[in-house]
């Protein structure tokens, strides 16, 4: 985080006077906003006439149902598997250095995981219509998919913590390069490069060595106008992001959506924690405001933005209709191809060993990139995940 993003960060974070535990507002008397501790009460509390600032917080969790496989799962995402592959360590598929040796591991990955070949999930078209009834203030996201674009979100109510696929640009010059010319090369397996100066071209993820975007540590400060947090499909783990919890006012109301009780959310007087799949209970969410049209309208619009030729669904999803199989075989594939992509020409596999060598961190390295998530943390996108 550089001294502008935690200039912010202090003064946000400095605004709140209020103790969050008893959840005083400028009487002094506690205020307890939710009836219940369940979704009836969010719904009712969504609207009243208290809620009109909407601050989102999405994490691998909200794409779990869309089929992308999620980062770091121990045993079951993506790096976990990636750990099978001749990479230094799985993480290098990531990092800017390693990307400068040899960028092909990382557009092998890049092709399976490009916008257009999932599906928004019924979460994703939630935002969108909190969006189209003016309750939404941003949505921060650690997830590259671009899913909350691809549902119609607007992209000015939308903070990419960790960049995404919808921008590119030159590694060297830092020129722009053109999305369609993007798309075909990486269809391709073509190595796409600067028309300019023949730098590499790479999506504006935020790899291993690189700094969050300017927009996110920007935005930190409007937070203190949220009437509500809530939190879907994510660990809380990876900093800065899960500081942003805390940005909030002492009596916002707080509500964590996920598979695990994470973060510290729960603790407040006026948090809420609803335990399960994003889809099912943001399913029921919709159902409690009268929104269920609304939303199964919205989700099955997202038909159109699949670019692949596969069947889309027609009716809304079930619940728990998706269980690891699908995952399982997306990572699986994924892997394969990865994996495919080092056994490669002589030239590209010299640069590969060129790059263990140069960067093959020492077991003190490995903790100091770990730590180092606090300020260049990795994109998640799905299931346990963050969760």
């Amino acid at each position: 985080m550089d001294d502008y993003g935690i200039d912010l960060l202090a003064e946000a974070l400095g605004s709140d006077a209020t103790d969050r535990s008893s959840g005083r507002g400028p009487t002094g008397r506690p205020q307890r906003l939710f009836e219940r501790n369940d979704v009836t009460s969010l719904a009712k509390y969504i609207k009243s006439d208290a809620c009109k600032n909407i601050y989102l917080m999405l994490g691998a969790g909200v794409s779990t149902s869309a089929g992308i496989p999620d980062f770091r799962s121990p045993e079951t995402g993506l790096y976990a598997n990636l750990a099978r592959l001749n990479l230094p360590y799985p993480e290098a598929v990531f990092d800017i250095r390693f990307f400068q040796k040899n960028p092909r591991p990382f557009y092998t990955l890049a092709k399976e995981l490009y916008p257009g070949k999932y599906r928004p999930t019924l979460t994703h078209s939630f935002i969108k219509l909190l969006s189209d009834k003016g309750l939404l203030d941003l949505c921060f996201t650690q997830n590259i998919d671009t899913l909350e674009r691809r549902a119609g979100v607007p992209a000015s109510k939308i903070i990419e913590a960790h960049g995404s696929f919808a921008t590119q640009r030159c590694i060297e010059c830092k020129r722009p390069f053109s999305d369609t010319e993007m798309k075909k090369l990486v269809e391709e397996d073509s190595i796409p490069r600067c028309k300019t100066c023949k730098g590499l071209v790479k999506p504006d993820i935020v790899f291993f060595g690189e700094s969050l975007p300017p927009n996110f540590f920007g935005s930190l400060g409007q937070l203190i106008n949220a009437d509500l947090l809530i939190v879907m499909g994510t660990s809380l783990t990876v900093h800065p992001f899960a500081s942003l919890v805390n940005m909030v006012k002492g009596r916002c109301p707080r509500v964590l959506i996920n598979l695990d009780d994470v973060g510290g959310i729960g603790s407040g007087l006026n948090d809420l924690v609803l335990l399960g799949k994003c889809d099912d209970i943001i399913s029921d969410l919709a159902k409690e405001l009268g929104w269920e049209e609304e939303l199964d309208r919205e989700w099955m619009g997202t038909a159109t933005s699949l670019e692949t030729h596969e069947a889309a669904p027609h009716g809304p999803p079930e619940k728990d209709q998706t269980d690891g199989t699908k995952l399982d075989l997306e990572i699986e594939k994924i892997i394969e191809r990865v994996g495919g992509s080092l056994s490669i020409s002589e030239k590209d596999k010299a640069s590969v060993e060129e790059a263990e060598v140069s960067i093959r961190p020492s077991s003190a390295a490995r903790e100091e990139v770990k730590d180092k998530e606090s300020a260049t943390s990795r994109p998640e996108t799905p299931q346990k995940d963050e969760e």
